[in-house]
C-alpha cells in the first residue's frame, strides 16, 4: 500500500521544479548548486554542479564571446579573478611585459601573490614599440596591454604589439574594460586574449562584481576551463543574471557616455584652471590618430584631468561636485570622480594633481555646469 509522505518529506518534494517547460521572455535565475542525473548516468545540457557550469553563466560567456568576436569566454567572480587566471596559466619563472601606466592592483597582485611563482615583470611605455620589443627576454611569455591605460589614457597600437609578440611566440593579452566591445575588438586586431572587469560597463549599474577572459585558441581554452572550475572563482547565478541584463543596454549606455565624455573633455580643455585633459577623442591627445583607427562609435567614457593646483586642492575639488559621486570604479550609469593618487597609495606613479572621471548618462549640460561652478 502506498503511504502518504510525512510533512518534512512533503515540504521538500512539493517544492521541486514542476514548470521546466515554461518559455519565459526574461531569463530565469538558476540558483541551484547541483543538477539531477538521468537514470542512464547522463546529465541534461552537461549541467552537473554549478561551479562547473550554470545556465546563467553560460549565457554571459556566450554573449561576451560573440560581442568580442571570440570563440571561448570564461566568466569569473571579479575582474581581478580573471587577471589571476591569466597569471595562473603561466609557468614558474615566466617574464611579463606590463604597461608603465597600468591598473595599480595588478602590480600588487604580482608582488604579493605571484611572487612565489617567481613571475617577473618589466614596466614599459606601450606607446613606444621599440621599447616593447627591446624588453622581451628569452622567458617572456606574456605582453599585457591596456588601451586606454588606467588612469592616463595612453593608447597602444594593439595590432603592432600583437605582431611583435607573435614573432617570439608570446601571448598578447588586452584589457578592454575601458573601451568595451562597443568601441574596440582587440581579437580582430591580432590579440590572443581579451580581459574585462564585467563589474564596469557590462554590468553598468555599480551593483555587481565580475570578470571574464575571451580567446580563440582551443588548447588555451582547455587550460582556462580547468583554472575556472578547479579554482572556483566563478560568479554567482544572480551576478551573471545582472551582467546579462546589463549587456542588453551596453551599446546604448556606452554610446551616450562616450558622447557626454567628449563634450565634457572639450569644455574642460578650454578652462583656464585645467592644465591638461587626457582623452583620446581630443585632437590634442598624442595618440588621437591611432585612437581614431582602433575605435568605433566614439572614444570611451573615461577621461583624466590635470588641474593647476596642489594635491590637497585637487583632492578638495574632487569632493565638491554635485552630479559626480566621489567614488572609485567606473562604467556605471552615474558619473564618478576620484583623486586617483590617494586611492593608489604612496608608491603610485600617478600625478598628484590628476582627477579621474567616469562619465555617466546624465544630461551633459548639468555635468558641465557642475564643473563650471566648482572651478570658478
Amino acid at each position: 500500500m502506498k503511504t502518504k509522505p510525512k510533512f518534512e518529506t512533503l515540504a521538500i518534494k512539493s517544492t521541486e521544479n514542476q514548470m521546466s517547460n515554461i518559455e519565459s521572455v526574461s531569463t530565469p535565475i538558476y540558483l541551484s548548486s547541483t543538477y539531477k542525473r538521468n537514470s542512464d548516468g547522463t546529465y541534461n545540457n552537461d549541467l552537473i554542479y554549478s561551479r562547473n557550469e550554470n545556465p546563467n553563466r553560460k549565457i554571459i560567456e556566450y554573449s561576451i564571446a560573440q560581442l568580442e568576436r571570440g570563440k571561448h569566454s570564461f566568466a569569473f567572480s571579479s575582474g581581478m579573478a580573471a587577471v589571476s587566471a591569466i597569471f595562473q596559466s603561466l609557468k614558474t619563472g615566466d617574464h611579463i611585459i606590463l604597461p608603465d601606466d597600468i591598473y595599480f592592483t595588478i602590480k600588487k597582485l604580482l608582488r604579493e601573490v605571484f611572487e612565489q611563482w617567481n613571475l617577473t615583470y618589466d614596466l614599459v611605455d606601450m606607446c613606444d614599440l621599440k621599447a616593447v620589443e627591446s624588453t622581451i627576454k628569452p622567458n617572456t611569455s606574456l605582453i599585457w596591454v591596456e588601451s586606454p591605460s588606467n588612469p592616463q589614457l595612453k593608447i597602444s597600437d594593439i595590432k603592432a604589439i600583437s605582431e611583435i609578440a607573435h614573432k617570439k611566440n608570446i601571448v598578447c593579452a588586452v584589457d578592454n574594460t575601458w573601451a568595451t566591445p562597443v568601441l574596440q575588438n582587440p581579437l580582430e586586431l591580432g590579440a590572443d586574449m581579451v580581459i574585462h572587469s564585467t563589474t564596469k560597463y557590462f554590468g553598468g549599474h555599480s551593483d555587481v562584481l565580475g570578470g571574464c577572459v575571451v580567446l580563440n585558441d582551443d588548447k588555451l581554452a582547455e587550460k582556462f576551463k580547468s583554472i575556472q572550475v578547479l579554482s572556483g572563482a566563478v560568479p554567482s547565478p544572480f551576478d551573471c543574471w545582472l551582467i546579462a541584463r546589463g549587456i542588453q543596454t551596453l551599446h546604448l549606455r556606452v554610446s551616450k557616455q562616450a558622447e557626454n565624455a567628449l563634450k565634457l573633455a572639450q569644455y574642460l580643455e578650454s578652462h583656464p584652471k585645467i592644465k591638461k585633459v587626457l582623452y583620446p577623442g581630443l585632437v590634442s591627445h598624442p595618440q588621437h590618430l591611432l585612437a581614431k583607427k582602433q575605435f568605433n562609435n566614439g572614444f570611451g567614457a573615461m577621461l583624466s584631468i590635470l588641474i593647476k593646483a596642489t594635491e590637497k586642492e585637487t583632492f578638495n575639488i574632487s569632493t565638491k561636485l554635485k552630479y559626480f559621486a566621489t567614488a572609485t570604479s567606473l562604467g556605471g550609469v552615474e558619473s564618478l570622480v576620484e583623486h586617483r593618487k590617494s586611492v593608489e597609495g604612496m608608491d603610485s606613479l600617478t600625478p598628484e594633481n590628476l582627477i579621474r572621471i567616469s562619465v555617466g548618462i546624465e544630461n551633459i549640460d548639468d555635468l558641465i555646469q557642475d564643473w563650471k561652478l566648482v572651478l570658478q
